[in-house]
């Protein structure tokens, strides 16, 4: 069985096919479906520079007492997610640079 946690920063959001438009799979879904209980993804394409932002400060949370905590993900994410947040506050695509990120599962 796969590790309890993912994160999926760097990945297009969805695959399918064109002519099936009803029947996409969101990746976070998919990795649910192979067995992670807990997964933080993106609802669309993100920049380059947020990713790792996000990243560190989650992991960070995650990591905190020595042994990684899966269970604290949506708390690391949602830390994570409001000092992005505060970091990009005049860039005017503010909003579209931090609502992205989902916590789905456990």
């Amino acid at each position: 069985m796969p590790t309890s946690h993912t994160s999926l920063h760097a990945t297009p959001p969805q695959a399918g096919d064109e002519s099936l438009s009803e029947e996409s799979v969101h990746l976070a879904a998919g990795m649910l479906m192979a067995g992670y209980q807990s997964v933080i993804a993106t609802l669309w394409s993100i920049r380059d520079a947020d990713a790792p932002l996000v990243a560190d400060e989650v992991y960070s949370q995650l990591f905190s007492d020595g042994e990684p905590d899966s269970g604290n993900a949506t708390v690391a994410l949602h830390h994570a997610v409001q000092s992005l947040r505060k970091r990009v506050e005049d860039d005017p695509d503010s909003f579209v640079r931090w609502v992205p990120f989902i916590h789905v599962g456990v």
